[in-house]
């Protein structure tokens, strides 16, 4: 019987967007209980306020995930730019194991790092620094302390304000940078690099050390199901698409 592990980002949840959540209910169900593991690589929610948000919206996406866990499959979370507030209560009520935001797995037998993939994005230089300070000890502590409609109203003019700066911005800046990749996988001694947050599905052959190496991108789910496949003998990128 052959093995492999699901590796899925930027669903960007929300109770606006059902057809998204259907979408992963019936991967949830369907497909990923046959897995040795379900990877989580950040954006699973469009934004996160906290823990303590326990809408109705929220806690229907636990407990799918935490069905799955029930299973007896493994589920790893790694936060992305949206949900970058996804503390412990969360995790252990959806059935997750929060990883750093930089992680290497041994995917059978190939050593390969896992993260969100924003912190490759260097050429953006404005988000790098909001990047920094967010991703700190002293922010998130300091939104979390506000009221949760506080922290609605920022987490929506947030939204605002990046849709206008996505705007100015080229596709070029927005993407990774080829030389921090390198560097990135060279610090971590990998040949394999897995991230999304692009939103540009693709498998990249490059060269690390002067040895071969692949990076894999995974796609969003704005307008299909997008995962990662990967066995003891092959990586493939699917789609699922949006039933009415």
């Amino acid at each position: 019987m052959t093995t492999h592990t699901f590796f899925i980002s930027d669903l960007h949840l929300s109770a606006e967007r059902p057809d998204i959540t259907r979408c992963l209910s019936q991967f949830l169900q369907h497909q990923a209980p046959t897995a040795d593991a379900l990877y989580v690589l950040g954006d699973l929610f469009e934004y996160w306020l906290g823990d303590d948000d326990r809408s109705a919206f929220n806690e229907h996406i636990g407990n799918m995930f935490r069905e799955l866990s029930q299973k007896g499959v493994p589920i790893y979370f790694i936060h992305g730019n949206r949900d970058f507030l996804i503390r412990q209560k969360f995790a252990q009520r959806a059935g997750m194991t929060l990883l750093p935001e930089q992680t290497v797995i041994d995917l059978y037998g190939t050593p390969t790092l896992i993260c969100h993939g924003d912190e490759l994005c260097t050429q953006d230089i404005a988000y790098q620094k909001f990047r920094k300070k967010a991703r700190g000890w002293w922010w998130p502590r300091l939104v979390l302390s506000l009221p949760l409609a506080t922290r609605r109203k920022i987490a929506e003019n947030g939204r605002k304000k990046s849709q206008q700066n996505q705007r100015q911005l080229t596709m070029e800046i927005m993407d990774v940078s080829a030389s921090e990749v390198v560097k990135i996988m060279e610090r971590f001694d990998v040949k394999r690099m897995i991230h999304g947050h692009t939103h540009r599905p693709a498998i990249h052959e490059l060269s690390v050390d002067g040895q071969p190496a692949q990076r894999i991108v995974l796609g969003d789910w704005y307008d299909q199901g997008s995962m990662l496949k990967v066995s003891t003998q092959s990586l493939e990128l699917i789609s699922a698409q949006f039933q009415a």
